[in-house]
């Protein structure tokens, strides 16, 4: 037993959701909250009200909250367990990137510290989850994000591939068919105008991907030099 209650997943949950979205996100709002979580707008009101009073975040200007200390070492620490079990799940069992999602949000909640730590040392200290989402440092730091997402890349660059914002399953299936995954070197051959798609060359084959899509993907240009046209 992992002697977790339903109320304290909860809270786990919300934390986790408001460390995203500080970090990863467009701010703390009740609306992105709701759209994170998939939960009502009030409810998240109501679990906002509830947090604050415990602690665990405070409001800021524009009606957004933010974690105190006390929420980021709990934020942190789900996190972190969710994301090592990512990497345990592909690495050690061979699961699919798209399937890991839900197992890990079950099991973040029953990893123990001492269980984290092995995991850890284990898995070799990994920086990032298997979709490039950074593993959060144990001393609460902000783990770098290097990247930026795909559409806002020039065309006619190559990219490095790190990670995809959107760990949602048909999202992840379709890219890992096109070979898109953390560490993959693309080249941007088109950007099409007016919200076009972007097309990218991946290993030797060129493919259109939406908008929509090229924003949730973080990649990285290859240095000046090591550009190939």
């Amino acid at each position: 037993m992992s002697g977790h209650s339903h109320f304290t997943e909860s809270v786990e949950e919300y934390l986790e959701a408001v460390y995203r979205l500080e970090r990863e996100g467009m701010g703390v709002s009740t609306s992105a909250v709701a759209s994170e979580l998939g939960v009502a707008p009030a409810s998240v009101s109501g679990m906002l009200k509830k947090l604050a009073t415990d602690g665990f975040v405070e409001h800021v200007a524009r009606g957004e909250a933010r974690l105190t200390q006390k929420g980021l070492e709990i934020a942190v620490r789900v996190i972190r367990r969710h994301r090592l079990a990512e990497r345990f799940l592909v690495d050690t069992l061979g699961m699919p990137w798209d399937q890991v999602q839900s197992e890990a949000c079950m099991l973040e909640h029953a990893i123990s510290a001492r269980m984290e730590e092995r995991l850890d040392a284990f898995l070799g200290h990994p920086q990032s989850c298997p979709h490039g989402l950074p593993i959060p440092p144990r001393d609460l730091s902000d783990p770098p994000r290097p990247g930026s997402p795909l559409a806002q890349l020039e065309q006619g660059s190559q990219v490095t591939i790190r990670g995809v914002t959107h760990e949602v399953p048909e999202v992840l299936r379709y890219l890992g068919d096109l070979g898109l995954r953390p560490g993959v070197v693309v080249c941007i051959r088109e950007k099409a105008p007016l919200g076009g798609p972007i097309s990218v060359e991946i290993a030797g084959r060129v493919h259109p991907i939406s908008l929509e899509l090229a924003r949730m993907i973080i990649a990285e240009p290859l240095p000046h030099s090591a550009q190939t046209r």
